[in-house]
């Protein structure tokens, strides 16, 4: 059985992690990978403002605010702010120090945003349901009637498990190896990334998540005063099946309605 409870979000995203977070132009980092995604983001923010929930190193943040879309940022871990702040000011993409279930960005009038986004699968890093829904809840204070939040999240792969066995291999590849644990009875996992250098060394990075159904993230998004209006399986609009390993969920207030605060 997994212990969560020793493995804060403020000790994984510390200084280290901060510093080799960024990959810049492979993994997540890649073009093809990120230039949807900011192109998708800035479509569904319009001509208003955009608040990123986890806004990390800026990964997305960053070009997203160079297409002119104006950007701020919620985010827990300063070292990873600090890591943004090598490449745009406080002016350029302010951030809130806070938790994204709970903490309010600045905004010159309640409800300003348009768009708030949560990527890379990070609304499972709140480890109970209760800061899911708290989430979307926060989420929907932000936003202007009419308003999206947008989600990118995976899908848990439990069939993937072999008979018997909580851990399977979810992708590999020369130099890395993705593992995951998995705690049935609790809804959890911790994420195992293994790295190796040249010489053979091995650098492992943990992080712990509460996985979540498509169903019950719609759920959530109810209980928050959100309606699902579109699900794809990627950035440019893919099919969203049975075989899809992950989602792309926006989901909207409806136009004239006061979201569940």
């Amino acid at each position: 059985m997994m212990i969560l409870g020793s493995m804060r979000q403020e000790d994984i995203w510390n200084t280290d992690t901060a510093q080799h977070y960024d990959t810049p132009g492979a993994g997540m980092f890649a073009p093809e990978v990120l230039g949807p995604a900011v192109d998708r983001l800035a479509g569904l923010a319009g001509d208003g403002r955009a608040l990123e929930f986890a806004i990390g190193t800026g990964r997305v943040a960053v070009p997203l605010a160079e297409r002119g879309v104006p950007v701020t940022g919620i985010e827990l871990s300063r070292p990873m702010i600090d890591q943004l702040r090598t490449k745009v000011d406080e002016a350029t993409i302010p951030v809130v120090v806070g938790d994204m279930a709970t903490a309010t960005a600045p905004a010159t009038a309640p409800g300003e945003y348009t768009l708030v986004y949560l990527v890379y699968n990070t609304i499972s890093n709140l480890l109970t349901q209760a800061e899911q829904v708290a989430c979307f809840r926060n989420a929907a204070r932000h936003l202007t009637p009419g308003g999206r939040f947008v989600i990118e999240l995976w899908v848990p792969e439990l069939r993937k498990l072999p008979p018997g066995q909580d851990a399977v291999v979810w992708h590999r590849e020369p130099g890395y190896i993705g593992l995951d644990a998995y705690d049935l009875l609790r809804q959890h996992l911790v994420s195992h990334h293994f790295r190796f250098d040249e010489s053979g060394q091995a650098r492992l990075f943990r992080s712990p998540h509460r996985y979540i159904w498509p169903a019950e993230l719609d759920l959530m998004a109810q209980l928050a005063g959100f309606e699902l209006e579109s699900r794809h399986a990627d950035w440019i609009g893919t099919e969203f099946t049975a075989e899809s390993r992950s989602h792309v969920s926006v989901y909207r207030i409806p136009p004239g309605e006061t979201a569940s605060r």
